[in-house]
């Protein structure tokens, strides 16, 4: 007799982030099973007839609506996963918060600081859960290497460098999708894949107290499309072409509350990283370096001198970092995107269950959006700009 507790799950938005949710509550039972939850797909939320259409008959939802407000009105759900474009966050956010339902959002969880703020203090009124898609987070070597910082093993960290490049946009012919329009996007790079390193740079080090920063945009014009796809992918394009409104580089300097120094910089449109996503962390008595596109590895230094052979040692995933033993039988078996976004879910419904904010939070995912905030406002005005302090259940110094 199955024992588990059900949870009634409602996704709004089935795109690639919105199936990949689906995937990530259907993992629950298998990789968490000592938390007593089994997910039930009860409904999906999506405009296209088609989609809905494949929620129900493909991905598993008892039904599909075309009205998200539908799915949030639905007694049967019991907490939402909204994975709409970034223009819509904050409408869907809190109309789940006034419906009571707990929510996961990806992030960016608004187009500006404002947004942002409004959502998570919304959601700490009403006291929900809530969990935002910082999932690099949960990766087992970033959880190793936050143990590294946080232990002293590292010594006093002095500066760490953070690279989020990738070329999904490196193509003068990728559409112009909502992703460029500063109106349903914000700003364009800082948002989009800064928000991720700025999130993992705190999650490690603690809180960035100010920036100084340099956008540009390289790519001014991309052909309209006239098929839209999912995701990066899938969109027809025209010879009709309009501007793109937001920034696709960024370079930052950035101080932390702890004395701290660090550089980061991003881009959407280099040529050659597909993934290049690196955080490097040095302390007066070793250092340690990740990059995502080898996300089973870590190389640390945990000496000042280790004689002949000093230098970095590459160490694979294993059972004690993190929640890797959950989903690998055996060192050398890698773990995937995927796998951080289960262990995402996970915390989320545990977060729910337990009413202890264990996810990253709706705060901080406001304290990211300031960190963007600034960093558009000194690019924009040349000058050092404070990082301002946000409230609420911040996961990131925990």
């Amino acid at each position: 007799m199955n024992s588990k507790k059900q949870l009634g799950v409602g996704v709004i938005s089935l795109g690639w982030m919105g199936r990949l949710h689906t995937r990530s509550y259907k993992g629950i039972s298998e990789h968490f099973p000592e938390l007593g939850i089994e997910p039930r797909l009860v409904a999906a939320a999506d405009p296209v007839e088609e989609i809905r259409h494949t929620a129900v008959n493909d991905l598993g939802f008892d039904k599909a609506y075309a009205d998200y407000h539908d799915l949030l009105a639905d007694p049967d759900v019991d907490v939402v996963s909204i994975c709409s474009p970034n223009f819509l966050h904050k409408e869907i956010a809190l109309a789940a918060i006034e419906a009571g339902k707990p929510f996961w959002i990806e992030k960016p969880m608004g187009v500006n600081a404002e947004e942002s703020r409004e959502i998570a203090q919304a959601a700490d009124k009403a006291q929900l859960a809530t969990a935002v898609g910082f999932n690099y987070r949960h990766t087992p070597a970033i959880e190793y290497m936050r143990e590294l910082v946080r232990s002293g093993k590292l010594g006093r960290i002095t500066n760490v460098r953070v690279w989020f490049i990738a070329d999904y946009n490196s193509s003068p012919q990728g559409p112009l999708t909502w992703r460029a329009s500063r109106e349903k996007a914000g700003a364009g790079v800082v948002p989009d894949l800064m928000s991720h390193g700025a999130d993992l740079a705190q999650y490690i080090v603690g809180r960035i107290a100010s920036v100084s920063a340099i956008t540009d945009t390289f790519i001014n014009e991309r052909p309209i499309p006239t098929k839209m796809g999912i995701g990066h992918s899938g969109f027809e394009i025209g010879d009709e072409v309009g501007p793109v409104e937001n920034e696709d580089y960024v370079a930052m300097l950035v101080r932390f509350d702890n004395g701290v120094i660090g550089t980061m910089e991003s881009s959407r449109v280099s040529v050659g990283p597909r993934a290049e996503y690196i955080v490097e962390v040095y302390g007066t008595e070793g250092s340690a370096r990740w990059n995502f596109e080898r996300l089973n590895e870590l190389e640390v230094c945990e000496s000042i001198d280790g004689g002949p052979t000093h230098g970095y040692r590459r160490a694979m995933a294993n059972p004690a970092w993190g929640e890797w033993h959950r989903f690998q039988p055996a060192i050398g078996t890698s773990m995937g995107f995927d796998d951080m976004k289960c262990i995402e879910a996970a915390q989320f419904l545990q977060s729910v269950l337990t009413g202890e904010q264990i996810a990253p939070s709706a705060a901080d995912a406001w304290c990211a959006a300031e960190v963007d905030e600034a960093t558009v406002a000194s690019a924009k005005d040349g000058q050092w700009h404070d990082v301002p302090r946000v409230e609420g259940r911040l996961t990131f110094d925990k």
